[in-house]
């Protein structure tokens, strides 16, 4: 590769090279490639390795780059597309749900959960960790927060843990009359055990989709999934599912 020297521009020098990046790894670069390391790019374009590391999370953040644990960064492949919204809605665990039922606990959840469930501040609630794929690759990752007035009979599932107690948790849900629910999307840094989860480095871009189930006139169940942001681009639709467009992917540049 030659060097390349950027030029005085009036926008900010790490956008620019970010710019120039992008079209390097249109030309010069194919999927799953590694890049060169921080020292050779940064001498390469005459920048700064602070520049040229905004520069590459910017590219990350855009789903162009992906930090791989022991790898490197090397070149995304195209998103999958995710479409938020079904035709009906329904409560998780229904046929149909592509999600994988992984463990249940019952743990005291984040403030804003507990607030929206109405539980009140340190009272455990039940806590369903599911996780979703697609072409064989882990794209998401769930907390299910369930009230557990909203599943009174729950104790009577003999399955202290694990899947089993998952799946329990979710037929109990489904005998209540669903009236409704709302998502929200947001982006985000991933948490330790959901990075670990996505095979992502800890603090990695990803799209949080917040999701409450309403029955009886209040919240009685909050879905927070989390998305690799790299691999995921986001549709809307009219309701608020979230669901994983199988059609083919984009080819890349």
């Amino acid at each position: 590769m030659g060097t390349t020297q950027l030029e005085t521009v009036p926008e900010p020098k790490y956008w620019h090279l970010k710019t120039v990046l992008s079209e390097a790894l249109d030309s010069e670069f194919s999927v799953g490639e590694i890049l060169p390391n921080e020292r050779d790019l940064a001498a390469r374009f005459g920048v700064a390795r602070a520049t040229l590391r905004q520069a590459l999370e910017q590219l990350e953040l855009e789903g162009r780059l992906q930090r791989r644990r022991g790898v490197g960064t090397t070149v995304a492949p195209p998103r999958v597309g995710v479409a938020v919204g079904m035709e009906q809605q329904e409560w998780p665990g229904a046929a149909g749900d592509v999600w994988q039922p992984v463990d249940s606990t019952l743990e005291v959840p984040p403030a804003a959960v507990a607030a929206a469930l109405e539980t009140g501040d340190g009272r455990p609630v039940h806590t369903v960790r599911r996780s979703r794929t697609t072409h064989g690759q882990p794209v998401a990752a769930e907390l299910l927060y369930v009230a557990e007035s909203a599943v009174p009979d729950l104790s009577a599932i003999d399955a202290p843990s694990g899947a089993a107690r998952a799946r329990g948790v979710l037929r109990e849900l489904q005998r209540l009359e669903l009236e409704g629910q709302e998502s929200a999307v947001e982006l985000g840094s991933a948490r330790a055990d959901d990075a670990k989860e996505l095979d992502r480095l800890p603090g990695a871009p990803v799209l949080v989709v917040t999701t409450r189930y309403f029955a009886g006139g209040r919240t009685v169940a909050v879905s927070v999934a989390t998305y690799r942001a790299d691999t995921c681009r986001l549709t809307f639709g009219d309701s608020g599912g979230v669901e994983i467009d199988q059609s083919p992917q984009r080819q890349a540049s």
